[in-house]
């Protein structure tokens, strides 16, 4: 994956997830900001952190972002639901870079979108749990009604790389019978793994209802960012990404190609230093 147009190599931006959902964030990173390299780091090996306790997976996030910093980074983008639920706040305190998550931006596109003001949020256990979303949307909008639903069987699915077929649709119908039930016209995918049974979770919810996917927002916010801070790269230039797992790279590059398209060819696995909290 490489920006073949000339052009001296700066900083890069960092992305982190507990798996190879944020991939679905760091392709929409590269589309939309085509002269900034990024750095990937998917904890594939403790994935799931969902079911985790808030103070592991702020453990986990810090452990990769320690990782990332020593790779000069100059931003961080937490791709991932849960540790933007946990862990974002202690991040900012932590590091001088900037640092976001994907959850303000996912909030921000499912009130542009919905009609009847009734929004539907489905995500992991831990994200759920924390009351992220219905805090974000309502802070926006008081009068929205929002209705949540954790999924504990998706992030596993999609981690073994099941995200179409018979298995994979009978697992979502099952999943989401709660919210079939409702009256929303806007769906979140509150987890950067989520985007990868998009298809799937249309279908069983059907075309009145509109599936927001927070990678796109999240994406124009790090411009956005970027810019602020004066650390938006503008010139065309030669740009290699970089990519880890703590986990199995036989299946990361399996997802990697259904995202992409393409192979991913510089992926390397890592063992990330534990910390004493």
């Amino acid at each position: 994956m490489h920006n073949k147009r000339g052009g001296v190599l700066k900083k890069a931006i960092g992305v982190i997830d507990s798996g190879v959902g944020g991939l679905t964030v760091a392709y929409e990173l590269m589309r939309q900001l085509p002269n900034e390299q990024l750095i990937y780091v998917g904890d594939t090996l403790r994935c799931p952190y969902g079911p985790r306790p808030q103070h592991e997976v702020i453990q986990y996030t810090l452990e990769m972002v320690r990782f990332l910093v020593n790779k000069n980074i100059k931003m961080i983008v937490v791709a991932c639901n849960t540790a933007t639920a946990f862990a974002l706040d202690t991040l900012k305190k932590e590091f001088e870079i900037p640092v976001i998550g994907v959850i303000q931006p996912g909030a921000r596109a499912a009130i542009k979108s919905t009609k009847n003001n009734e929004i539907g949020v489905i995500g992991t256990e831990g994200t759920i749990k924390s009351n992220a979303y219905p805090e974000a949307l309502k802070a926006i909008n008081s009068e929205l009604q929002v209705t949540t639903l954790a999924c504990p069987t998706f992030v596993p699915m999609v981690e073994k790389g099941i995200t179409s077929g018979e298995k994979a649709f009978t697992i979502v119908e099952e999943a989401l019978l709660p919210l079939q039930r409702t009256n929303i016209d806007t769906l979140v995918l509150g987890c950067t793994h989520y985007p990868l049974l998009e298809k799937i979770i249309g279908n069983v919810m059907g075309e009145k209802v509109k599936i927001i996917s927070s990678s796109e927002e999240t994406a124009r916010e790090t411009s956005a960012v970027l810019e602020v801070h004066g650390l938006l790269q503008k010139e065309a230039r030669l740009i290699e990404h970089h990519f880890y797992t703590t986990g199995d790279l036989q299946l990361f590059k399996k997802i990697s190609r259904l995202i992409f398209n393409e192979q991913i060819t510089d992926l390397k696995n890592v063992t990330i230093d534990k910390i004493v909290m």
